[in-house]
């Protein structure tokens, strides 16, 4: 399984035979037995807004579009046991004939310990990275280098922040990977009696033509799903999530329609999801739960903390 596009699962071709640049993904996802986590960032150098998307799939390149090749920071590395290795070392739990390598160092944690307490975990240290990239503060600050380097983490102030930054990033992975399950925002008009059985499919599919918001889209509180169907009550404030230079709302709208490949005369058609997952309103509902996850996102990056660094970390 791969994450091609923001909120957008597809099925993968995924084997050193058949793909031309594969990097080093296959130490982070060897097989789909196992699993892993990860930041994706937005590459420096790119034509889009820094962001960062947690996501627990093998990523596109290009996961926040076209412009923006971006880097893959996992939670863990897996190691193929008795075989010629990166020798990454460790003690990890071995799992299918792959040991897991914590990619959180025990210098990292020491020195988040010593900064902020000795009950700070390997984990902590990677959901404070998470909420951290979040935080206008740091995005405005570190601007003009997110522009051209990796980011830096830097030590906060006060630990009590530094508590309050890996809380939030820790909810926001939860929100982010977990977008699936989030409970719908209640949109008017998400409530609809549409047929039942194999029928339902072709009631709650999109078209080829993609959904729009009204009014020639300057009204973003109203979107039109397809000929039958249009949602309103869409809150202003769900746009502002942006994931590069689209919100999250957006994402769904260009993704989820049918599209043909002139060329190769394939075609895309994201309601055969809908059948894979055995659910004919999936498409529906996951424009309702995009809304939930972006009015939970804003709200806590809204209540991350004043960036305060340490002296010698500026």
């Amino acid at each position: 399984m791969g994450m091609y596009r923001p909120f957008t699962r597809q099925h993968n071709y995924f084997d050193r035979g058949l793909n031309d640049m594969v990097y080093l993904l296959p130490r982070m996802f060897p097989t789909p037995r196992h699993d892993n986590v990860g930041i994706y960032q937005v590459g420096s150098g790119s034509a889009v807004p820094f962001s960062v998307l947690m996501v627990d799939a093998i990523p596109d390149l290009h996961v926040t579009g076209a412009g923006s090749g971006g880097q893959f920071f996992p939670r863990w590395t897996w190691e193929s046991v008795g075989a010629e290795t990166l020798d990454l070392g460790g003690e990890g739990e071995v799992v299918d004939d792959y040991r897991r390598i914590d990619n959180i160092t025990d210098a990292s944690l020491s020195r988040f310990q010593a900064a902020y307490g000795s009950d700070w975990t390997k984990d902590d240290v990677f959901y404070c990275c998470y909420g951290l990239l979040h935080s206008p503060d740091y995005r405005a600050t570190y601007a003009a280098d997110l522009r051209k380097v990796l980011p830096r983490i830097p030590l906060l102030t006060d630990p009590g922040d530094a508590r309050a930054f890996a809380d939030a990033g820790r909810r926001l992975s939860e929100l982010h990977l977990g977008y699936e399950s989030v409970e719908p925002y209640p949109l008017d008009g998400l409530e609809v009696d549409g047929p039942t059985g194999d029928a339902a499919y072709d009631f709650f599919a999109v078209g080829a033509k993609k959904m729009r918001f009204g009014d020639n889209g300057k009204d973003r509180s109203l979107l039109h799903y397809n000929d039958r169907m249009t949602l309103s009550g869409i809150p202003e404030e769900a746009h502002r999530y942006q994931l590069g230079s689209r919100s999250a709302i957006e994402w769904i709208i260009d993704r989820y329609y049918i599209k043909s490949d002139k060329a190769s005369g394939i075609v895309n058609d994201p309601n055969d999801w809908s059948r894979e997952v055995g659910d004919p309103r999936y498409i529906l509902d996951l424009i309702a739960r995009i809304v939930a996850v972006s009015m939970n996102t804003m709200e806590a990056v809204d209540g991350l903390p004043p960036l305060a660094i340490r002296d010698e970390q500026k």
